[in-house]
């Protein structure tokens, strides 16, 4: 059919069974939107911020699992978005964003709103196009949904001029894509890994080492009963945190820079790391030298160029995770269940000499404490999103998660600012879950104008502010390597968080006790509202373990021993 380049748009993402998008117009998108507002099939939710419109369609994605969708205009609508792009590259989440460009007979004039778009996003997506013919449009956004979601997952860029979404063009949308330079290679190899699976019988301290890539390939209950059917215990990162349950007996915790003392021990104690979907991220590794050093090394991954690029893998093997793990499964060597008993007892005895914990010993409210009551209230029937910051550390440390997806972090780009938007998409993904939004003080005011697309929507998502005052990962890091000099991180200047909540048309809560968050949950819950419950926290607690940047694994700084109340 004869249509114009912004019904394409529509069309296109009808046909990839789009039904949420996120965005905000302008001059040079407004033909798409023009559609937009014609047609019945998906929902549009309009952020109040480009960036946020990203990181909506992020937690969306993640959430869902689904290819996230956002529409933004050109010029400063586009610089707005390229936090967000570099966020979801980061962390290898699949999105599609579609910007609106000048005409064509104005690009390289320096007209109004004009900026080379595609040049900016080219180091921050996994793929980006800058469409000059309507009758391009087609293939051009079939490709894009392709792309961005397989292979290694990544957001992709398409640019389109305001004339050529005005021309007229043959839309046929079930074209074969044949695209020959990217052929994503999803089967491992057979033999590979059957060369591992005899590593894993003959190893004596094998590790599982589990990374976003599972939850990326919808791999986790695969991944779980690997484990189980092993005996071997396993760590999981920041990025993987719910790939196994919180109340697996095989599942270590989190490893890395704020891991437990057992999970980085027994990483440095291992003999084999079987690496799934990670990509050795050096907040995981500390010093490379010495990571896992007496170990053999398995990586599988979907992404050739991740493996070896840190670690040098003894058994690499290049396919999607679900695939290879099934496999596997396949081709499991008959393994005793005491085979590995001590070395389960050697990782029981690190964590019974240093376990993961905090001292309850002060009147004022411990943020692990928050965290782990709303675990205990929550539990399954909550999404956890959060910022950036101690509070993010202290959410992967302490919440009970139960299932993959359930966690939704910024992880690579570590952006401030991410949570609120994020979990604003996650309740959109997911609308019989409710979606928490760990944060801090600092971090929500980054995107606070939220309140406004949460309250327009109903979507009632719950901000818990941990509110210590400060910028409190960095004046950790000033207390422990700056001595003390507090610079620019005292954050005692604040806004009153109820009253602006209440300004937008959501609800508020200041919380000083255990008895009051426990009275402002339910209540907020209960309302059904766009909610802030600010939390008054000890100022100075700080996150640990802790692997000083660049530091081995065996070398963390610990909680200094008392008893816990």
């Amino acid at each position: 059919m004869q249509i114009s380049g912004a019904q394409m748009v529509i069309e296109a993402l009808i046909a990839e069974g789009v039904e949420t998008i996120f965005g905000y117009p302008g001059g040079a998108i407004m033909n798409v939107y023009d559609e937009i507002y014609k047609q019945k099939t998906f929902k549009h939710i309009l952020t109040r911020h480009e960036q946020a419109a990203i990181h909506a369609a992020e937690g969306y994605s993640k959430a869902s699992g689904k290819v996230g969708v956002a529409i933004i205009t050109s010029g400063p609508g586009f610089t707005n978005a390229v936090t967000g792009l570099a966020d979801a590259y980061m962390d290898s989440i699949p999105l599609v964003v579609i910007s609106g460009q000048v005409p064509m007979s104005l690009i390289g004039t320096d007209a109004f709103q004009e900026i080379d778009a595609i040049g900016i996003s080219r180091s921050c997506t996994k793929h980006n196009y800058l469409v000059t013919n309507a009758a391009d449009l087609p293939g051009v956004l079939k490709e894009a949904f392709y792309i961005a979601s397989s292979g290694r997952p990544g957001p992709v860029h398409v640019d389109i001029p305001k004339d050529v979404t005005a021309q007229i063009a043959e839309f046929d949308y079930s074209i074969e894509l044949d695209l020959e330079t990217y052929k994503p290679h999803t089967k491992g190899n057979p033999r590979q890994i059957k060369k591992v699976m005899e590593a894993i019988a003959n190893a004596r301290r094998p590790l599982f080492y589990l990374g976003g890539g599972v939850i990326n390939s919808n791999a986790a209950y695969e991944v779980r009963e690997l484990v189980k059917k092993t005996g071997i215990p396993a760590v999981e990162t920041f990025m993987a945190r719910g790939v196994l349950s919180h109340d697996d007996e095989l599942l270590v915790s989190m490893l890395g820079m704020h891991g437990s003392y057992a999970a980085n021990m027994a990483m440095s104690e291992t003999d084999l790391v079987i690496a799934l979907g990670a990509r050795f991220d050096d907040r995981v590794t500390g010093k490379l030298s010495e990571f896992a050093k007496n170990a053999g090394v398995v990586h599988v991954d979907i992404d050739p160029a991740s493996i070896s690029k840190l670690v040098s893998a003894d058994y690499p093997i290049v396919g999607d995770i679900k695939n290879v793990v099934c496999e596997m499964l396949e081709q499991s060597i008959v393994i005793k269940a005491e085979k590995y008993e001590q070395w389960r007892k050697t990782i029981k005895n690190f964590d019974e000499l240093h376990p993961l914990a905090y001292h309850d010993d002060t009147e004022n409210i411990k943020p692990q404490w928050v965290i782990e009551r709303v675990g205990e209230l929550l539990g399954d029937s909550a999404n956890i999103s959060t910022d950036v910051g101690q509070h993010q550390m202290w959410s992967a440390q302490f919440y009970p998660f139960s299932r993959p997806r359930q966690f939704i972090s910024s992880g690579g780009l570590g952006t401030m600012g991410f949570g609120f938007p994020a979990a604003i998409g996650v309740k959109a993904a997911s609308p019989e879950k409710i979606s928490i939004n760990f944060t801090g003080d600092g971090s929500i005011l980054m995107n606070c104008q939220e309140l406004m697309t949460a309250v327009e929507q109903k979507l009632p998502v719950i901000n818990i502010i941990l509110n210590n005052n400060y910028l409190g990962m960095v004046r950790q890091w000033q207390t422990l390597f700056y001595d003390k000099r507090y610079s620019e991180t005292d954050l005692s200047i604040q806004p009153d968080f109820v009253k602006l909540s209440e300004a937008f048309g959501g609800i508020g809560y200041k919380v000083a006790t255990k008895e009051e968050f426990d009275i402002a949950l339910k209540d907020a819950i209960e309302k059904n509202i766009v909610a802030f419950i600010d939390v008054a926290v000890e100022r100075l607690e700080d996150v640990m373990p802790m692997v000083p940047s660049g530091g081995s694994l065996y070398n963390m700084m610990l909680l200094e021993k008392k008893e816990k109340k």
